[in-house]
């Protein structure tokens, strides 16, 4: 009889074993609940397939995938559904989840059963100028007194429209969902190169329900290539991020009408800026 998952990991993966075998141990090391952790493998030469060998736990599995093209959208499509978990933890390869933060959003889910999200401060660290560093410090500072204040509001269209318009208050590897929830909204958009964490979680937030938990849940690596911290965007990306927008935009309408899409943009551009 298999023991019953908390925590399903869905870890996509690209040529980075280093920073993933920390990035494993750094889910095994969560005491109080029950993980494992599927690395889901976009190199075509099967690179990380060593290093989940090496733990010799059968709590990570391997799992290796037809090359997206850099859409890590379809890889992490590729590995969730086969997570048993209660819940659902999208953690990129290179960054790591401090101790003990998995039990506390265990207990934040339990004592919130009508709530499909919870997200975390973000601490980022790496190996970048100080410069750098002090920037994207002060960036997910504002980023939780964003999000602290649309707690205080105690409405999910508050964190929805504060994603969509105002500021990134959370990346990828800061949320984690119910995996009902995420059978219901049938994963990623496939579509998305680019914000597709931005269009999944608003979904999600908007659909399920929210709640901030406030404390670093998330260290948050900077230095390594992506597109969230590229000091210049190519004509492509920059394409791609419009045409992403665009997207999330068109199906927000014709999910909640035109209406509430207008509103929430009004509020973030008005309210959420002065805060």
């Amino acid at each position: 009889m298999q023991t019953p998952v908390d925590f399903s990991v869905v870890m996509p993966t690209f040529r980075r074993p280093a920073e993933l075998r920390i990035a494993i141990s750094s889910v095994l090391a969560q005491a109080g609940v029950e993980v494992e952790v599927i690395v889901a493998d976009d190199s075509p030469e099967r690179s990380a397939e060593a290093v989940v060998s090496s733990f010799q736990d059968p709590r990570v599995t391997y799992m290796a995938g037809q090359p997206s093209g850099g859409f890590p959208s379809k890889v992490r499509n590729l590995a969730w559904p086969h997570a048993r978990g209660n819940f659902v933890h999208f953690l990129d390869d290179d960054d790591i989840v401090p101790q003990g933060h998995y039990a506390a959003v265990k207990a934040v889910f339990i004592k919130q059963p009508d709530i499909g999200v919870v997200f975390c401060r973000i601490a980022p660290f790496g190996n970048c100028s100080k410069e750098q560093l002090q920037h994207e410090t002060e960036y997910f500072a504002k980023a939780a007194r964003l999000a602290s204040f649309c707690q205080r509001l105690g409405s999910r269209k508050a964190f929805v429209a504060c994603l969509m318009f105002r500021w990134a208050i959370m990346v990828c590897g800061a949320g984690m969902l119910r995996r009902d929830c995420l059978v219901h909204l049938g994963g990623f958009d496939p579509e998305l190169r680019l914000r597709e964490d931005v269009d999944f979680y608003s979904r999600a937030m908007r659909r399920f329900g929210v709640y901030f938990l406030d404390q670093v849940g998330l260290q948050y690596r900077i230095g390594s290539p992506s597109l969230m911290h590229a000091p210049v965007l190519t004509e492509l990306d920059l394409r791609q991020l419009q045409e992403a927008q665009s997207r999330t935009n068109a199906r927000y309408k014709r999910e909640w009408g035109a209406f509430e899409f207008y509103a929430l943009k009004l509020f973030a551009r008005t309210l959420l800026k002065i805060v």
